[in-house]
Parts: structure tokens; sequence; C-alpha cells
């Protein structure tokens, strides 16, 4: 998605992480990078409609992140970056998509393009809704700059980590911005939920015991909440 950003941070190692991130894993247009809050505000008086969202930092001298976004119009969309956790409940009175801990990891980078993109594109951008084929069904799961076609017979499960889903197979482990509960409303058996946490593929267990799900190595518990349904459906493969 081409996107229009720039980057608010007075300290030029975070600015260099950031510019290295945007340019590896997106398609997005960084205009420019700011060192302080007077720069941004003289920036974006200009060139207001042109950026779409900005990458701002909290902790800066003479005006700080939040004082500067309390200045900008009420529209302006915001990603903070900080290595303060105590301003993010703070943050959200603002138009804030994301809310960036320093040092910020390739893994959270990524976690926050999608949620970016689903944002400004209002529809799922981490995960399609599962296709009909002649011969299987799949989905895709966008990883970096690329879509990746999953076939939904070599997931394992999915492990639900807040606002984030682990999607796991034999030999990937995928985080993608969406919710468990989005996730279980798009899928059909063989995939049942079994816990707050986890969707799994009933074709890939290998045992069931004491309450408990033996796929490979990973051992997932099965909760009250849904046993009844998970049995309803184990129920009719025991002979």
């Amino acid at each position: 998605m081409n996107l229009s950003c720039i980057i608010i941070d007075d300290e030029p190692n975070a600015v260099k992480l950031l510019e290295m991130l945007i340019g590896q894993t997106t398609q997005w247009q960084l205009l420019t990078k700011c060192y302080n809050g007077l720069e941004a505000l003289a920036f974006l008086k200009e060139n207001k409609h042109k950026v779409d969202f900005i990458f701002l930092d909290i902790n800066m001298p003479h005006l700080s992140g939040m004082e500067l976004a309390g200045l900008l119009p009420s529209d302006t969309k915001i990603v903070f970056t900080t290595a303060y956790s105590e301003f993010a409940a703070e943050s959200y009175t603002f138009k804030t998509i994301d809310y960036l801990l320093k040092p910020i990891t390739l893994k959270r980078f990524l976690a926050a393009q999608q949620k970016i993109e689903f944002y400004f594109g209002k529809t799922p951008a981490a995960v399609a809704m599962p296709v009909q084929s002649s011969d299987q069904e799949y989905f895709f799961v966008k990883s970096g700059k690329v879509l990746r076609k999953i076939l939904l017979e070599h997931i394992l499960y999915f492990e639900g980590e807040k606002e984030y889903v682990r999607v796991v197979t034999h030999t990937d482990q995928l985080l993608i911005y969406r919710r468990l509960k989005d996730i279980e409303e798009q899928l059909t058996v063989p995939f049942v939920r079994v816990h707050n946490s986890y969707i799994v593929n009933t074709k890939q267990l290998n045992k069931i015991q004491d309450n408990h799900i033996y796929i490979g190595d990973k051992h997932i518990p099965v909760s009250e909440k849904f046993k009844d349904g998970f049995m309803a459906v184990i129920n009719q493969r025991i002979f």
C-alpha cells in the first residue's frame, strides 16, 4: 500500500532504524525526517494534505511528542515511538494508530505495518477470506512486502496473543494483526475453537488426554467453555 509518512524524533539512531525498516519492508513514501517539534510543525503546515500519518517520538526536548500532538490538527494520524510505556493510555486521546516501544524490533514493526495498512485500507491486510479452490482451500498472510499463500490443511493451530494471532504450521510461525474471534468466524471444521487462545486443526491432532490436545510437541488445553463443541466434532470420528 502506497502511504506517505514522516518521522519526528530527536535521536538520529532511532530515525535511521525507522528509515531502514520503512525502506526495506514497505512501499510507503518517507517524505521527510524532523529532529524536533518546531521543524515538524513547519513541515506539516506546508504539507498537511500530503502526509497520511506520522511517526512521533514522545521524549523530545523543548516540545515533547505529546505537546506536539496537541498542537496538530485533530485528524492527524499518529504512530507514537517511545522508550516509555507509561504514556500509552494518554496517547489514545489522539488519532493514534499504534504505540511502538523502543527499541523497535523487526517483528514488532511488521505487526505495526499490518495495523497501519488495515487502518487506511479498511479491509483486513493480514488475512484474506479462505478461498474455495478445486483442490484445496488457502488464504494469504502478509509478511513484509510479500503475500504468502498458506494451505489451510498445513496449519496446525492458531494462537491468540492479545491483538495478534500466531499462525503455526510445521515449518512456519507467522504473526498477524487480527483477533482470534475474527479468524474463527472465517473457518469451519476441521478447525475448532478449544480455548480463548487457541483454534486447532483437528486433522493435525496426535492425541487427546486429560483435557489437553497434543499436536506434535505442543500441548494445548481444552477449556470447559469450548469442550462440548470440540468433543462433538471428535465424537464423529470415534470408532
